[in-house]
């Protein structure tokens, strides 16, 4: 699944292209919503929330399109003569606003629409945001510290502790923070610190069109351990090692469905020693 400054940055380029503006069509290609005509209504906003995405529509009554990318979705905008870059047999829904511009979500893992009072039922189970007005600190690290002997690396990975974070995000924040991802919560000496440091690295590269949490080494200097496998670690040169981590899933967008219960994880044995 992306992470949650993809999903951030997919949000910002959507409302970049159909707030404020009515719409000529609508075209839902989902038997549910086959029917559906959202021709004349006005796109108030598109947001993000943790790795969810809420088109809020208003006139003649408030609706919010709901949407998640899951592992293969994704919105793009599109001007009136561009071409399409993702084949049309996949595409899930087309907005077409009067002036030409369109939205089009192809591979949605969930599209549905609401009203916008039921947001909460679609979403209020997530913890605080790392890139939303609603994050808190002190809430997502009581989250985390709610089950503390579990893994790391997995109560990183769950959207009710705290939205966000994604399988980038927690191998490099385990490498950042010296813990193993399998080594349990109750392991990490600095969860505040950990906590803090998540929030700072969506936050940053929320505005960077190329994700970088070293902050350094050149155009592929991206990451720390993540997809680094056999390679020498950037503090002590020891070689990144591959192994999978997961746990018995719930089934959600949210959790983890059982097919993907085991993901990928990336550490260097020396600077994150297993215990």
């Amino acid at each position: 699944m992306p992470e949650g400054d993809s999903v951030w940055q997919t949000a910002a380029r959507v409302h970049s292209g159909l707030a404020g503006k009515r719409l000529a069509a609508s075209d839902f290609r989902v038997p549910a919503l086959a029917t559906l005509d959202l021709a004349g209504w006005t796109v108030l906003e598109v947001v993000s929330r943790g790795k969810h995405l809420l088109h809020r529509l208003a006139a003649p009554e408030p609706l919010s399109i709901h949407s998640h990318l899951m592992m293969e979705g994704s919105w793009q905008v599109y001007g009136p003569t561009d071409r399409w870059r993702k084949p049309a047999h996949t595409a899930r829904v087309v907005l077409r606003a009067e002036d030409g511009v369109s939205a089009v979500g192809f591979s949605l893992g969930i599209l549905e629409v609401i009203p916008t009072a039921d947001e909460g039922l679609v979403v209020g189970h997530l913890g605080p945001d790392l890139l939303g007005a609603d994050w808190n600190s002190d809430l997502a690290e009581a989250n985390l510290r709610s089950r503390p002997g579990r893994a790391i690396g997995l109560a990183l990975l769950d959207q009710r502790n705290l939205a966000g974070i994604g399988n980038i995000y927690r191998n490099e924040l385990c490498f950042l923070a010296r813990i193993h991802p399998a080594a349990p919560v109750s392991a990490v000496k600095d969860l505040p610190g950990l906590v803090a440091m998540a929030h700072r690295l969506l936050d940053v590269n929320r505005s960077r069109a190329a994700r970088n949490t070293t902050g350094g080494y050149g155009p592929r200097g991206d990451s720390w351990v993540y997809g680094r496998a056999g390679q020498p670690c950037r503090r002590c040169r020891t070689r990144i090692e591959h192994a999978t981590l997961g746990e018995p899933a719930e089934s959600g967008p949210d959790t983890w469905p059982v097919e993907q219960r085991e993901r990928d994880i990336y550490y260097c044995p020396s600077c994150q020693p297993r215990s």
